[in-house]
């Protein structure tokens, strides 16, 4: 079983992220939502907050989500979409 999957992160202006990653949290409408490879499809509005990913599980990185957005997870791909993002 692959312990990855592709995440893309995207804004109005550009793409903020593309990668592989192993664990992905956001921002979701009833609180922090967490990721992992082979989810289930999902589709759900984010609100704003910290969008933290780990391409290794000794890594991270952090973005913030200032304005909400959308998350669509998919065969192993997530992709979010944002009107306003950081990097931490």
């Amino acid at each position: 079983m692959d312990k990855n999957f592709r995440l893309n992160i995207v804004s109005l202006e550009k793409t903020i992220y593309e990668g592989f990653i192993c664990s992905l949290i956001v921002p979701a409408e009833l609180g922090y939502l967490g990721v992992l490879a082979n989810h289930a499809p999902l589709v759900t509005m984010l609100t704003p907050g910290k969008i933290t990913l780990r391409e290794k599980p000794d890594s991270q990185k952090v973005f913030h989500c200032k304005a909400g957005g959308f998350l669509e997870v998919l065969k192993n791909t997530a992709t979010v979409l944002v009107d306003s993002i950081s990097e931490a």
